[in-house]
């Protein structure tokens, strides 16, 4: 059951410090913002994966800002409890530090976000400087970050060696030393994973990072099984919705057919 009152950074922070696990799932729209805050999670992520599992595009570098901002708008219609993170996407902050404020500011001013996400290490401390101290909270993204796949080697776990784990930890503490209130670590090692979120005073959201972290963020379509395109080792599917459709149109089409639909009951007299 959805929670009556808004979480806050300061919640968020106090779960971390005394263990509680945060639950964030991504959200696209009206629909699917309405049924994650009822099912009480914590926290609703209007992420740039949208390109991929909703506009349909090969990775989410074409995703705009227009874009973002049109589905944080459809996503906070729904009045969430949950507090609502959108990321900035690809280019909209990494060009200069003044377009990153105005556009972190647009996700809120015009999406309606209650704060915004964007991916990188410490070439991005200054944009998440600046951002904080324009009043718009932020959460980093490290590890597998998806604007740079191509950068990484493709869609592959990040910090197996020695060297590249040692910089997702030290990227992790500039990002937190910089204001940020929260983290995602997507694709790490479990144990990289655990020793970072141990270390660091903020909550650190995970994704493919095993069960260390301080919660966990799955997207709305891959746990319900809406989005076969492809699968990854960390999703679990605790439903397969995508199948029970296919299903009830099979059906629908079917009655269609036949004559059965509509039928006495569905018809006006």
């Amino acid at each position: 059951m959805a929670q009556h009152a808004k979480i806050t950074l300061p919640q968020l922070q106090a779960m971390k410090e005394r263990g509680a696990k945060i639950t964030m799932v991504t959200a696209y729209d009206y629909p699917s913002a309405l049924l994650a805050d009822r099912a009480g999670v914590e926290m609703i992520l209007v992420g740039d994966s949208l390109g991929m599992v909703v506009l349909g595009y090969q990775s989410t570098v074409p995703v705009t800002m227009a874009d973002m901002i049109h589905h944080t708008r459809a996503v906070m219609r729904a009045n969430p409890a949950a507090l609502v993170v959108a990321d900035l996407p690809f280019l909209s902050y990494q060009v200069s530090v003044p377009e990153a404020v105005a556009n972190a500011g647009r996700l809120i001013k015009e999406g309606g976000a209650d704060a915004v996400k964007l991916e990188g290490g410490q070439a991005v401390v200054p944009a998440v400087q600046a951002i904080v101290a324009a009043g718009i909270p932020v959460m980093g993204h490290l590890g597998l970050t998806p604007q740079s796949a191509v950068q990484l080697g493709g869609f592959r776990v990040q910090g197996r060696d020695e060297a590249v784990a040692a910089k997702i930890s030290a990227d992790a503490a500039a990002l937190v030393a910089a204001g940020a209130f929260s983290l995602v670590l997507e694709c790490v090692p479990a144990e990289l994973a655990r020793r970072i979120t141990a270390e660091l005073p903020v909550p650190v959201i995970g994704i493919g990072a095993g069960p260390g972290c301080d919660g966990q963020v799955l997207v709305y379509h891959d746990l319900l099984g809406l989005f076969d395109r492809f699968r990854p080792k960390f999703v679990k599917q605790y439903a397969r919705l995508g199948e029970a459709t296919v299903a009830a149109l099979e059906q629908y089409r079917d009655e269609v057919r036949q004559g059965r639909f509509p039928g006495e009951e569905q018809s006006f007299k």
